[in-house]
């Protein structure tokens, strides 16, 4: 609720990283590091998280069909593109290693004053 709040992901996935099985991670990752609009933003975090999206995605659906209206389209689909899989990696280190998380296992982080 409060426009001092910032919001990061670690992807700790349970299972092989692999391009067919990351796209909603990419999509999310790509999303926060390319949108300046945060209503746009949140809404496609939002349409990202449903299930539906997740079973469409898994059916062959380019996640360029599933951006909103306003996102800037080229500068996202360039990152989710090129963004490789040695970042999700990295987050699934530090989950493991650092944090001491198990495969898949999820957390809350919090970093307040």
């Amino acid at each position: 609720t409060s426009s001092h709040a910032r919001v990061g992901i670690l992807n700790n996935p349970s299972s092989k990283i692999k391009e067919d099985n990351t796209a909603i991670a990419r999509g999310i990752l790509a999303a926060l590091l390319t949108q300046n609009n945060n209503n746009n933003l949140k809404s496609f975090l939002s349409k990202l998280s449903k299930e539906e999206t997740a079973k469409s995605l898994a059916a062959g659906t380019k996640i360029a069909k599933l951006l909103v209206p306003g996102m800037d389209d080229n500068t996202f689909e360039k990152k989710y593109n090129t963004l490789g899989l040695d970042l999700i990696k990295t987050h699934q280190m530090f989950c493991q290693e650092v944090l001491k998380l198990l495969p898949g296992q999820m957390a809350v982080m919090s970093n307040g004053r």
